[in-house]
């Protein structure tokens, strides 16, 4: 035989080969992409797959599984059993006034995914300005006396968040027991990463990276898990949470600075019994990145306090069986009688929240949207878009937040009964990939301060309408509706 005979049945091998590989995968693909996915979110991975079978199958393997490693998710149900143990009778709260008939079901929904109990006698006060918020942060570190739980997507040092850095190291050196978390990859893109921790090591206090990412250290995980919770707890008397990050407006990014590009941000501050839900996560986390159960300087669990507001915290993320904040959102805006007003930078919703938000409009509900003018990230910018015919010819209003600024604030509130607030989007990924905290609250004067934020919001932004959205270019309607293919790929 010839080495010409021979190249030839090389060549044909090799493309038998080749076809039994590809028929393979893609078989394979459609016996194991579906299972426990959303319908939207498999067949994301099965077009990547069978358009691009080697680099779809290689992505899938590194971030298909929404899962957080077994031993975390172990001693995530360790907290909940000990939250649930220790918070045992706390659901019987005053109903004065009377609660609306539907939110005892959501209440309870949420009790059972995240294990939390409404409790009443809390107070808030809110901040719609992120150097208001930073400064009373900054201050409640100078008061405190016992402890100081920093918990942070993105924790940064520059000359803005300077104060809030010393606050940390002057109560470190009078004896108060400063603890912080920082995400890894959060903070690993931006210029300030390494100058913030030689600033945490020479502070000399306790701080470590959530999910860190280090497979040269063994710390092997899908990368884009991330902790996306923002929270400080104070003595476990006080608790900030909301959407800001600890950074200056810009993100110290020169292209965002030429832009005049800033952030815009939403935090409360608490105090009450909600403030132990609160201290919960912090020791979770804590708990989760260190091997340090902190249950005896965890914030302790009361029934009621002084205050007004009946609050639920509200946790999700990878770490627990079901998406509680989706499921939370879809149940609020199913029970609204007359009014919804939903703020989320980034509103990427999957079928069902499009469904129940649209439904809601549809039934002659008052639905507004808040979101921004511009946006920061490319494709979820334009993912985003491509929701909003849908949402316009249902009757929902769009607010487009006017450029320069990024709307960062997520919030909602639910006729003139219920508000929520957090670090959570309103997007796949704070659906399924990213940890997250949310506070459901009930009571007038909380209510009332946020429809006076949402005022402010509706006066700097601009109203779309259906007629200026359906005549956009047909390059811009394809690009949308592309990126949104890339959104619900998880």
């Amino acid at each position: 035989m010839t080495a010409t005979s021979d190249q030839g049945w090389f060549s044909v091998a090799l493309a038998v080969f080749l076809f039994v590989v590809d028929f393979t995968i893609r078989v394979l693909a459609v016996i194991y992409v579906p299972r426990n996915r959303r319908p939207q979110t498999a067949l994301a991975w099965l077009l990547a797959i069978f358009f691009i079978p080697y680099v779809g199958v290689l992505l899938y393997l590194l971030v298909g599984s929404a899962r957080l490693p077994k031993k975390r998710r172990l001693r995530q149900r360790q907290i909940n059993d000990y939250i649930l143990e220790t918070t045992e009778g706390f659901d019987r709260v005053e109903r004065d006034p009377p609660w609306p008939s539907w939110l005892e079901s959501v209440v309870e929904l949420n009790r059972k995914l995240g294990s939390m109990p409404l409790v009443g006698g809390n107070s808030a006060k809110l901040y719609d300005d992120n150097q208001a918020a930073l400064d009373a942060m900054t201050q409640s570190i100078r008061e405190a006396k016992k402890t100081v739980h920093v918990e942070f997507y993105i924790l940064l040092l520059d000359d803005v968040t300077k104060p809030f850095f010393d606050a940390l190291e002057d109560a470190h050196k009078r004896g108060v027991v400063v603890r912080v978390l920082l995400d890894h990859l959060g903070n690993f893109q931006y210029p300030g990463y390494r100058r913030t921790k030689k600033r945490l090591n020479k502070m000399g206090i306790a701080w470590h990276l959530m999910l860190p990412f280090q497979p040269l250290r063994g710390r092997i995980r899908r990368p884009d898990l991330r902790n996306h919770r923002k929270l400080l707890v104070i003595d476990g008397t006080i608790a900030y949470t909301g959407s800001q990050n600890v950074v200056e407006t810009g993100y110290q990014r020169k292209k965002n600075h030429k832009r005049h590009l800033h952030w815009k941000d939403f935090m409360a501050r608490f105090e009450g019994p909600v403030v132990a839900g609160i201290d919960a996560l912090f020791v979770t986390d804590w708990y989760s990145e260190t091997d340090e159960l902190l249950e005896r300087e965890a914030a302790p669990a009361r029934e009621t306090g002084k205050g007004m507001l009946d609050c639920q915290v509200v946790p999700s993320g990878p770490g627990f069986a079901g998406e509680n904040n989706l499921r939370m959102f879809n149940s609020l805006v199913y029970a609204a009688q007359e009014k919804i007003i939903l703020v989320s930078p980034y509103f990427v919703p999957d079928d069902s929240m499009l469904y129940a938000i649209t439904t809601a409009a549809q039934s002659g509900i008052h639905v507004e949207l808040f979101v921004s003018e511009i946006g920061d990230q490319f494709f979820v910018y334009h993912a985003q878009r491509s929701y909003y015919e849908a949402l316009l010819k249902a009757g929902v209003i769009i607010y487009l937040y006017k450029a320069p600024t990024i709307l960062h604030a997520k919030h909602m509130t639910i006729d003139d009964e219920v508000s929520v607030i957090g670090s959570s989007n309103m997007d796949m990924r704070s659906f399924t990939l990213d940890l997250e905290v949310s506070v459901m609250v009930r009571g007038g004067s909380f209510l009332r301060s946020l429809r006076e934020i949402e005022d402010k919001y509706r006066k700097d932004s601009r109203e779309l309408t259906l007629d200026e959205w359906s005549n956009r270019s047909s390059f811009s309607a394809t690009l949308d509706n592309v990126a949104r293919l890339t959104a619900a790929v998880q």
